[in-house]
């Protein structure tokens, strides 16, 4: 346009017929490499699919993308095994679990009620705290979340506010107790 304005017609013929034409031949042949490679190998998607979704997800919280994309019904029907890898010949105490935790997700208890309380009790090595920690690791992905009660803790009369915290007037009464605090 400047050359125009000008009066250099010698440069615009050369722009607009020469140098102008070169430039798209090479810039068709630069698109036709590209989506060659496109062809070949997506670099970047034109949509979002689950599996990107999960895969940022992931990356954020932590949680493998496996576990992102399993759906709540396979989550269900595989909880049994998954306790089972790390809990072993406790199958009656891992199958009254896992229908406890089927039932509650399914919908057929109280809303206003817990999932399930769960008093294992056995001799020292038996598994009991090994499935409450598998099944907080399979349900929250930390097996930290869980409230564990050590009843030889709580053999005196005087320590059950640690339960539910001291009462009015006593020292410690601003600190709850290990159930009220979880």
């Amino acid at each position: 346009e400047r050359a125009e304005r000008e009066g250099d017609l010698q440069r615009v013929a050369e722009i607009r017929y020469g140098r102008l034409v070169e430039l798209e031949k090479e810039l068709e042949g630069r698109n036709a490499e590209l989506e060659e490679l496109q062809r070949e190998r997506k670099m970047l998607n034109e949509e979002v699919t689950e599996e990107d979704v999960a895969q940022v997800v992931a990356t954020w919280t932590g949680i493998p993308v496996a576990r992102l994309m399993e759906g709540e019904m396979q989550k269900l029907v595989h909880l049994e095994e998954h306790l089972h890898e790390r809990v072993v010949d406790q199958d009656e105490a891992v199958n009254a679990v896992a229908n406890a935790i089927r039932r509650s997700r399914a919908g057929l208890q109280d809303p206003n009620r817990p999932i399930g309380s769960f008093l294992f009790l056995g001799p020292t090595g038996v598994g009991k705290t090994e499935l409450a920690r598998a099944l907080a690791e399979y349900l929250f992905d930390d097996e930290r979340a869980i409230v564990r009660v050590d009843m030889s803790e709580y053999q005196e009369r005087h320590t059950v506010s640690r339960l539910v915290g001291a009462p009015p007037g006593y020292v410690g009464y601003e600190e709850g107790g290990q159930l009220t605090e979880a």
